[in-house]
């Protein structure tokens, strides 16, 4: 059974429901190592130097942030730190939008959130009430040391976690020459429309996904199978270990928090989206302030591509 990647809570409004987060994916690629195509040995990787040519040690190695062409600001693992968040597990709801809002584009990456012991009444209570609202929870998670956006969504008797893209991570669509207006600018007729729309009423179906396979990962483990048969291999699966079972958690007076959460949301005033409490913290000044140009150049840079764990 699989591990969870934290333990802690789900919280909207008052109530605080105990969760595991699960991963939700399977990795299911064939993972190859490179071999020395004379003697099949493995070809290990090395870190060197790129002057001296000489291994450096993991010890010896630092992160750093090239600003400009062959200039580097060093970052310390104590400034990693000092940005990381403070709540690494809890998801807390910050607000609730309708489903349909989304752009399909922001989502990303989904994970599960599996009720703790005597927790499934909260648990179901969400799920239910954002199924019959059509609306999704929209808050911040901690995956591995990184924080990100995600949405709380019910999908059958789950409550699914969608790890989000930020808006600077998508491509706008007008950065590309699109055929815009309307039917009638590109002569395309009544007639042609109608046969268009009848193709597809024809082709239309329920979607099953399980009618769909990776035809080439099933092609090429068939392939790696006879070879392996055929020189005498064999593999082995060890099975992990059980995951740790959840604390037992008390009994929760539902009606009470839920009364003190729209009791607390009548009082106080929505928050803006862009809060005073947004704004950065002031940077330490450097040993040497890098030039105006070549901030520039790095903020257009994008920032490397973040992936959830």
């Amino acid at each position: 059974m699989a591990r969870p990647i934290w333990t802690g809570t789900l919280s909207f409004g008052l109530l605080n429901v105990p969760v595991s987060l699960m991963s939700g994916e399977r990795k299911v690629d064939l993972q190859f190592r490179m071999l020395d195509s004379r003697d099949r040995k493995p070809i290990r990787f090395e870190r060197v130097n790129a002057d001296t040519g000489e291994e450096v040690p993991w010890k010896d190695i630092v992160k750093a942030f090239e600003y400009d062409k062959g200039s580097y600001v060093v970052l310390e693992e104590d400034d990693i730190r000092s940005a990381a968040p403070e709540s690494h597990e809890t998801v807390e709801v910050e607000s609730f939008v309708d489903a349909a809002q989304i752009d399909p584009r922001y989502f990303e990456k989904p994970y599960l959130l599996v009720p703790g012991k005597k927790a499934e009444k909260g648990y179901v209570l969400l799920r239910e009430t954002l199924r019959r609202t059509g609306k999704v929870g929209i808050a911040k998670v901690v995956v591995r040391t990184r924080e990100y956006l995600c949405a709380v969504m019910p999908n059958q008797d789950a409550l699914v976690l969608m790890i989000l893209r930020y808006p600077q991570e998508l491509v706008d669509p007008e950065d590309y020459k699109l055929p815009g207006g309307s039917l009638s600018d590109y002569r395309i007729s009544s007639k042609e429309t109608a046969m268009a729309e009848q193709l597809i009423e024809s082709m239309a179906g329920d979607w099953d996904p399980s009618h769909y396979h990776d035809e080439f990962r099933e092609r090429l483990h068939g392939i790696l199978t006879k070879r392996i048969r055929s020189k005498g291999g064999t593999t082995t699966v060890e099975d992990e270990p059980t995951p740790h079972e959840d604390a037992t958690t008390n009994v929760v007076d539902f009606m009470s928090l839920l009364q003190k959460s729209l009791d607390a949301k009548r009082r106080t005033p929505a928050k803006k989206t862009a809060s005073k409490a947004t704004k950065k913290a002031p940077v330490k000044k450097a040993a040497k302030k890098a030039p105006k140009k070549a901030v520039k150049k790095a903020a257009k840079k994008a920032a490397p591509r973040r992936r959830a764990g």
